[in-house]
């Protein structure tokens, strides 16, 4: 055993002294072999690769952290005149101990091999910035320009006896580490990517360096050329490897970066985190991003029509007038989001977590919201033509002069929910959960109402044209001033309803319950009340011409001293008729 630890700890010394780590395996699987069985081999070659993986890691990120500061020197009695610049070529008075031709050499020799790590990178930025004599912004500047190279192909592109992909590709075949020119050169390229992400993000949250340190993946956007495309290009280019590689490799460290006006159409970001980030007016139509986290960015202005955002976060994000037209977003969280004035016609949004978000005047024209939670959403003055809403939850919901004509709202949970001035024509609303709802002067004609629940509903005003309530739960209703001419209300529960002045021409109340009911005012003419209960109900100044009475039952209901009683049919089988009724009205 004591042989085995002298030949690891040897082993260990040669790292140390910059020994090749490809000799490693071949030194002790041969060498611990002769003194243990085989068995135990095995296990020794697990323990000794562990230990060299970890002190692979280490001598990386020393040389890395060395590397990084070393590059920010100047030569020996020069100063630094960084000023107020903020991008762009380096100044030619910086006079650097490490030239550009050797820095690029070093990016390739210690990035080009494998992606970094998030725990590298943090503890990199920890020291960086922990290093008050460390100029930050002079590593972002000289860092920046090897991403602009890198991004036009400068590198992959040099003559043989220049490339410094392809030299360091052989280097690592010296140390028998079989890699291809351009898994080298997209490694490098995405590492200083990651690199200047990190920079950025740290950058703004400093308000001396917020201006000096702004970084764009994709360009700077100007003028002449609306969308950038260089990280689409990148993003492509690194996928040639394997569908995913860039999203796996640099997607967990785009949060809080600049893609303001990037067009990243058809492009692959399964699962990126993108939080905080500006992405406003980027075009992302049909792009894969299944599962990425938009939390608090600002998607404002941008176009992501036919684009796959299903179980994506959206909490608190900025879509102000985005193009979301034939987005899937089901299973989608959206939570407290701004979707005012976007376009989701036609967009899937079934089991997506709505609740609170903003989607005034939005664009919801025959959207899928099918088990959507919209709870306290605001949704006032929104399009939600042709919508289906079914099982939708909607309770406490803004949807004042909203447009909801022919949607489907079966089964969904209105209550508390105001739609005051809401279009609700020819809507599907087959047990629906309207209770106490606000629907003042709304429109529900010709609108199903079969099975909904409509109890403590202030329907002021609103209009009922050829709509079927037969069987609805009205009780304590509010539906003062509303227009239910013609309107079937059978078997309805209107006990205790308030329908002061409101029109009932020809409306039919057979065998509906009108218990405690407030009548009074009401135009009733031509109304069908056979069989209705109308105990306890209020009459008073009603206009009851043509109106059927039959087997209506009358008990201790209120009428006015100077009701019109003329051309009332089927007093004579009413029941529970008050005496007093009786005797005006000489039926005794």
């Amino acid at each position: 055993m004591s042989t085995y630890l002298s030949q690891v700890w040897q082993l260990l010394r040669n790292y140390v002294r910059d020994i090749s780590l490809q000799e490693m395996p071949k030194t002790t699987s041969v060498e611990t072999e002769a003194v243990l069985p085989l068995g135990k081999s095995i296990k020794a070659d697990k323990s000794v690769k562990f230990a060299q993986d970890n002190l692979q890691s280490d001598l990386c990120f020393q040389r890395l952290q060395e590397s990084l500061k070393k590059w920010t020197i100047l030569k020996s009695g020069l100063t630094s005149k960084i000023g107020d610049q903020t991008s762009g070529p380096l100044p030619s008075e910086f006079c650097l101990r490490v030239g550009d031709r050797q820095m690029h050499e070093e990016i390739y020799d210690l990035l080009g091999n494998r992606a970094l790590k998030p725990e590298i990178v943090n503890e990199l930025m920890e020291l960086l910035v922990t290093d008050k004599k460390f100029r930050l912004e002079l590593l972002f500047w000289r860092l920046e320009d090897f991403y602009r190279r890198w991004c036009q192909g400068e590198f992959i592109d040099g003559t043989p006896d220049d490339n410094l992909p392809q030299k360091t590709r052989l280097k690592l075949a010296a140390q028998n580490i079989a890699i291809g020119l351009r898994q080298v050169d997209i490694y490098t390229g995405l590492n200083v990517l990651i690199l200047l992400l990190e920079l950025h993000r740290y950058a703004q949250e400093q308000d001396e360096l917020k201006q000096k340190i702004t970084f764009y993946p994709s360009a700077q956007p100007d003028t002449d050329n609306f969308f950038t495309s260089q990280l689409l290009r990148i993003i492509n280019y690194s996928d040639a490897l394997e569908i995913g590689n860039f999203s796996s490799i640099v997607g967990q460290f785009l949060k809080g970066g600049n893609f303001r006006n990037a067009y990243l159409g058809d492009a692959n970001l399964t699962g990126a985190d993108f939080r905080g980030a500006d992405l406003s007016h980027a075009y992302l139509g049909d792009a894969n991003l299944t599962g990425v986290n938009f939390s608090g960015a600002n998607l404002s202005g941008a176009n992501l029509g036919d684009a796959n955002l299903s179980s994506a976060n959206l909490t608190g994000a900025n879509l102000s007038g985005t193009d979301l037209s034939s987005t899937n977003l089901s299973g989608a969280n959206l939570s407290c989001a701004n979707l005012s004035r976007a376009d989701l016609n036609r967009a899937d949004l079934s089991n997506t977590n709505l609740s609170r978000a903003d989607l005034s005047h939005a664009d919801l024209n025959r959207a899928d919201l099918s088990s959507t939670n919209l709870s306290h959403a605001d949704l006032s003055n929104a399009i939600l033509f042709g919508a289906n809403l079914s099982e939708a939850n909607l309770s406490s919901t803004n949807l004042n002069h909203a447009d909801l004509c022919r949607a489907d709202l079966s089964g969904a949970d209105l209550s508390h929910a105001i739609l005051n001035g809401t279009n609700l024509s020819d809507t599907i609303l087959f047990s629906t959960n309207l209770s106490d709802a606000i629907l003042v002067a709304a429109d529900l004609s010709y609108a199903k109402l079969n099975g909904a629940k409509l109890n403590n509903a202030r329907l002021n005003g609103a209009m009922f044209l050829g709509a079927d309530l037969s069987g609805v739960d009205l009780s304590r209703v509010t539906l003062n001033d509303a227009d239910l001419s013609g309107v079937i209300l059978s078997d309805a529960d209107l006990s205790g309803a308030d329908l002061t002045d409101a029109i009932l021409f020809g409306t039919d109340f057979s065998y509906a319950n009108l218990n405690s009911a407030n009548l009074s005012g009401s135009n009733l003419s031509g109304a069908i009340l056979n069989g209705a209960d109308l105990s306890h109900s209020n009459l008073s100044y009603a206009i009851l011409g043509g109106a059927d009475l039959s087997d209506a039952n009358m008990e201790k209901m209120t009428w006015g001293k100077k009701q019109q009683w003329e051309d009332v049919r089927g007093l004579q089988t009413a029941v529970n008729v008050p005496e007093a009724l009786k005797e005006e009205l000489g039926l005794n």
